[in-house]
């Protein structure tokens, strides 16, 4: 008998860096944008 394993043999291969590239292409823009949404907010109520 073999010991379980916890992925089944027909699964698909870990794709880490896809997973990675997916988070910076919309993490990168969205912190950019909330960091311009911060800027001018402070520019603008301090005016």
């Amino acid at each position: 008998m073999t010991a379980p394993t916890s992925t089944p043999p027909n699964s698909p291969p870990r794709r880490r860096g896809l997973i990675l590239a997916a988070w910076l292409w919309v993490g990168l823009p969205l912190g950019y944008g909330l960091y311009e949404l911060a800027h001018k907010a402070t520019q603008l109520f301090n005016a």
